[in-house]
Formats: structure tokens, C-alpha cells, sequence
């Protein structure tokens, strides 16, 4: 049975990738991450259109679209994904912005995740970036204004996610990319923690990509994680 804290990244360049990776893996994974590269694929078929097959398929579905844009625009692109069905979208963790999102959710279960530092910086591309302060400081402080906000959660490093759930409480959903098993891979992540131990600080669900996307056996690999988040 799939673990539903499990969020798989398909991270491929086209839908027809990710329907192969979707049938390889079958009952082993229930939730699925589709991003930038997805959605903006050529041609007739893109990620929103998977995104609203696998939610009519009874399948969760995370939108990791990043918005940020103006109150009304990020309202209504708000809107619009509420009404697919789908269970997470993130928006970048800026107080205007999780404001207006927050109040076009009206009643829906859309999870709104504010992304606080994204996992591939740390220190000195922030300051590079002109932020002043550590990245921790940063994601420390754009979870309470997520919290504030009314947002259903935050994205941020399990490295952080210990000190982020104390900011947020226990009932708001904090979602951790840049997962790796020991012994995998960092790749172009920066802040990284294996399965347990991002459970442990308090992460409520775990996105993979590479080290399930990439492996020799996607399947086996997603057992054997989701093998691992059991024992916490």
C-alpha cells in the first residue's frame, strides 16, 4: 500500500514520460509532484492536463507552480486550480500574495504550501541574492507569516523542518524536497536529509524525485523508501 506522505517528483520532459514512470510504479506511490517542466511541455498534452486526469483518477496531486504575481492574479490562478480537484499548490511565501490566495480558496481542500527557501540555495546565494541573514532566519520567518497567513503549510528543507514545525504548529502540512536515502546522490541540493530522519524533525510529507525517477527499479526504490517513513 503507498505511503501518502510520499510525494513522487515527476520531473520528465513530456506527459507521455510521466505516464510511463506513473504505470512503472503503479500501487506503490498515491501522490504526485508535477512542476514547471511538465506544465510548460510542447504540444497537445502538458502537466495541468495530467494534473487533471490523475485527481479524476483518484490519485493526490501536488502543483509546485511557485506563484507570485500581483493580489488578483494570484487569486484567480488560485481559483482556477481549486476547482481541479488537485490537493497541494504552492505559492511563493510573501505576505501579500499567501493573503489573497488564502482568502480566494473559499471552501475547498486545496492545501496551499508556502515556499519559503528553496532547498537548492543556501547562505551565500541569499546574500549573492541580497537577503540579509541566514536561510534558516528566512524560512523560520516566512513560516510564521505562512502561519499568519491562514496558508494549509509550508515547503521547506528538513533541515529546518524541526525548528519550522514549532513555528507552525502541529496541524499545518510542512513538505520537504531535497530527500535523499543515505548513501544517495545530493545532486544540485544543498540541504538534504534521508526519509526517517525528515520525519523525525517533524516533516509531514516527503517529495522524491531523482532517487526514484533515476534508479534502475523506480518501483523497488519507492518501496524501499516507503519501507523506511514506516518505521517512524
Amino acid at each position: 500500500m503507498a505511503d501518502p506522505r510520499l510525494i513522487v517528483a515527476l520531473d520528465v520532459p513530456s506527459v507521455a514520460d510521466a505516464r510511463a514512470a506513473i504505470e512503472t510504479l503503479g500501487d506503490a506511490v498515491s501522490f504526485y509532484k508535477i512542476g514547471h517542466q511538465l506544465c510548460y511541455a510542447a504540444g497537445r498534452e502538458n502537466g495541468l492536463l495530467l494534473a487533471q486526469e490523475l485527481a479524476d483518477a483518484g490519485k493526490d496531486v501536488f502543483l509546485d507552480l511557485k506563484l507570485l504575481d500581483i493580489d488578483n492574479t494570484v487569486a484567480k490562478g488560485v481559483e482556477s486550480v481549486s476547482a481541479m480537484g488537485v490537493k497541494m499548490l504552492t505559492l511563493h511565501a510573501y505576505p501579500k500574495a499567501m493573503r489573497a490566495a488564502v482568502e480566494a480558496l473559499g471552501d475547498t481542500d486545496l492545501t496551499l504550501l508556502g515556499v519559503t527557501v528553496l532547498t537548492s540555495m543556501d547562505d551565500a546565494d541569499l546574500a549573492e541574492a541580497g537577503y540579509a541573514g541566514t536561510a534558516r532566519d528566512l524560512v523560520l520567518k516566512r513560516a510564521g507569516q505562512a502561519r499568519d497567513a491562514g496558508m494549509g503549510g509550508i515547503v521547506a528543507s528538513a533541515q529546518e523542518a524541526a525548528a519550522t514545525r514549532e513555528v507552525v504548529g502541529p496541524t499545518m502540512a510542512v513538505v520537504t524536497p531535497g530527500i535523499r536515502p543515505a548513501g544517495a546522490d545530493a545532486g544540485d541540493q544543498k540541504r538534504v536529509v534521508t526519509p526517517a530522519d525528515a520525519l523525525k524533525a517533524g516533516a509531514s510529507h516527503l517529495v522524491v524525485g531523482r532517487p526514484i525517477m533515476a534508479a534502475d527499479d523506480p518501483r523497488g526504490a519507492a518501496l524501499k523508501i516507503a519501507e523506511e517513513m514506516s518505521t517512524v
